[in-house]
């Protein structure tokens, strides 16, 4: 048997909603990506992060996850720092920038409208998800970025939630995988000091410190 496809299609017809969401952008912005956001870095990482979905004018516009928006910033400039990314982040796709043992995902590929993707929109994109991680065969760290990604994350995994509770900068072991939470790097969430740049860098030193163990 097939192993599930970890990429769904440019017209993946599977929610309703975000289809229809995304038909208005397509008719409004012709020239965006307006498609499920693929995954970015190389397959054979040790370090996958898992954000929540495409924001409206980052990656939908651009293509790439986390580009585009206030959230790439930190986050590559944050994976630059820790040599998980090498280059210069110019927010377009075409910048340049390469993750260095590293990929980034979403748990959510399309966006959602007001970023607020439904229980069953996550979970039918876990169907993306659960092959993602599986295609991943030296995987030894995931950073899940909010809770949404790391509930996702941990059904993915077949863990359980309450064994696995979300708690910036925790740290879970699920067999092999190390699974570190974060908040997510959103402009609101710094903007409110919910996360401060300082705390999103010491998960990754830390993810760096475990990786070169």
């Amino acid at each position: 048997m097939a192993e599930p496809d970890s990429k769904p299609g440019r017209d993946c017809p599977r929610c309703p909603r975000l289809v229809a969401f995304r038909k208005t952008w397509r008719a409004k912005e012709s020239t965006w990506f307006n498609s499920p956001v693929p995954s970015f870095g190389p397959i054979n990482g040790r370090l996958l992060i898992v954000g929540l979905a495409p924001g409206l004018q980052g990656a939908n516009r651009t293509g790439r996850p986390f580009t585009g928006d206030y959230a790439g910033v930190l986050l590559y400039e944050t994976l630059c720092k820790y040599e998980f990314a090498r280059g210069e982040y110019h927010a377009h796709p075409d910048d340049g920038l390469e993750l260095i043992d590293c990929r980034i995902t979403n748990a959510v590929r399309c966006v959602p409208p007001e970023n607020k993707p439904t229980p069953e929109e996550i979970r039918t994109c876990r169907d993306f998800l659960t092959p993602t991680i599986g295609e991943m065969r030296k995987l030894r760290a995931i950073v899940v970025l909010g809770r949404i990604a790391h509930e996702s994350t941990v059904r993915a995994l077949g863990g359980r939630l309450a064994a696995l509770p979300f708690v910036h900068g925790k740290t879970h072991e699920l067999g092999p995988i190390a699974l570190f939470c974060s908040y997510h790097c959103s402009r609101y969430n710094t903007n409110t000091g919910v996360l401060t740049p300082e705390m999103f860098r010491k998960v990754f030193a830390t993810v760096r410190r475990y990786l070169d163990s």
